[in-house]
């Protein structure tokens, strides 16, 4: 299919809403387009996330013109020919709207994932080989999240590969009140690799795998039906949801941009990659601030290094939990390890396991004409709350009197001041 675009570009919302081309084909077809939303974040956003700060520099001895130069159809044909592919590169009008994106307003972005490719494209291509997938799909992080692992869609998608929940935790991404690994750079690849290879299983052919990958293989097969069959991507294309149609287009363009960034003036962000880290296993729970106070560490960079703890709390009682250091703290996390979990634990970690009721005062409460019923019940509590001994005999144990008069084993425990579970005969119990 050929196309002839023209831009129809809306205003932006907070710089997160994907603007809108609309194409049209040969026959005079017209088609919205919607650029991903990850097309819509700006360099000035992305440079707040933790890594960017503090070890992303703009490139001081860049020496290339801040200008975006234009070059003939037939180059971009021949660029994205030579890219090492297995799957395929192709050229139409839509592609060209989009490496015109990433090449123009979006380079400064651009030049932003280039230097953060250094901390994740390593990542991804392990656990893309791992499931023997082509490794060109290192760049879907690219138009999914910008590289941002702590990215939340307008529908929830989270992280660098932007899991929807349900399917995250399909493929083994534990989330919860304390935990979302959909954040986490690591387990999150291993997913999506596990992901995509589910995906080749069902469609054979990589451009319906990356398709399905954005809007759910059921879509996909909508749009083969009402295409009467056809399992061509450029021919179902009409059929697609509007963000779905420019999924393929912006991921053959971010393959070429992060390619032949240099022909386009795009200098990358120098890079001072943080030192080597290590993990160590706990299987208490332990916040992130204990760790920062008793080892010295930058708690920000803890964050960043451990991104699917959203609330700083490493849940090792739940189950063991590794937490990522920097590999020069971690001998110091194990020589302090107990003073660690020590540190500030009644107000950082403390949850009351064993609460007890204040049954001491009855409260009168003036709802629709039933307080004086109320407030009887509490004079006659208080009436009946006098303190009342009883004398322990021979063979009776905590639990027996317990029952006896309604009360409870630590009530009595704590009526007494007894901090084990013996006690006499001949001697008195108080039990009220």
């Amino acid at each position: 299919m050929l196309f002839s675009g023209h831009c129809a570009m809306q205003a932006q919302d907070d710089n997160v809403t994907p603007d809108e081309i609309t194409v049209t084909d040969q026959k005079g077809i017209e088609e919205v387009v919607a650029f991903p939303e990850a097309m819509g974040y700006e360099l000035d956003s992305l440079m707040n996330l933790y890594m960017s700060k503090n070890y992303l520099d703009e490139a001081g001895d860049c020496q290339m013109k801040d200008i975006n130069p234009v070059f003939e159809k037939e180059v971009y044909i021949e660029r994205l020919g030579r890219i090492p592919s297995m799957m395929e590169m192709p050229y139409n009008d839509v592609v060209q709207k989009f490496i015109d994106r990433y090449s123009g307003r979006l380079r400064h972005s651009v030049s932003y994932m280039l230097g953060a490719s250094n901390f994740y494209i390593p990542i991804f291509e392990e656990a893309l080989e791992a499931y023997g997938l082509p490794l060109e799909l290192k760049y879907l992080p690219i138009i999914e999240s910008a590289l941002n692992p702590t990215a939340v869609s307008r529908v929830g998608a989270t992280g660098l590969w932007q899991f929807m929940l349900a399917t995250g935790k399909q493929y083994g991404l534990n989330v919860n009140s304390l935990v979302d690994e959909r954040r986490d750079p690591v387990k999150s690849s291993y997913a999506a690799a596990h992901y995509l290879s589910d995906l080749y299983k069902i469609f054979g052919d990589w451009n319906l795998v990356i398709a399905a990958y954005n809007c759910g293989p059921e879509q996909i097969n909508k749009a083969i039906h009402r295409s009467n069959g056809e399992r061509d991507y450029w021919q179902i294309y009409p059929y697609l949801p509007k963000e779905t149609r420019g999924y393929v287009p912006a991921f053959i363009a971010a393959n070429y941009i992060m390619t032949y960034y240099c022909e386009h003036n795009i200098c990358p962000m120098t890079t001072r990659l943080p030192a080597k880290t290590d993990t160590v296993l706990v299987n208490r729970n332990v916040h992130l601030e204990q760790i920062a106070e008793v080892c010295n560490i930058d708690i920000e960079q803890l964050r960043a290094l451990n991104p699917a703890y959203r609330r700083d709390i490493v849940p090792g009682a739940t189950e063991p939990s590794a937490v990522r250091l920097p590999q020069t703290e971690v001998g110091k996390f194990i020589d302090n390890e107990e003073a660690v979990y020590n540190y500030k634990s009644d107000q950082l970690i403390s949850k009351r396991a064993v609460v007890e009721v204040n049954e001491d005062k009855a409260v009168a409460t003036t709802y629709k004409g039933k307080s004086s019923s109320r407030s009887r019940k509490a004079t006659k509590s208080r009436r009946s709350s006098k303190a009342k001994t009883v004398t322990i005999r021979s063979g009776q144990t905590l639990s027996e009197i317990a029952r006896k008069h309604g009360t409870t084993v630590a009530k009595l425990k704590k009526l007494n001041g007894i901090k084990g579970s013996n006690i006499r005969a001949g001697k008195k119990l108080r039990v009220k």
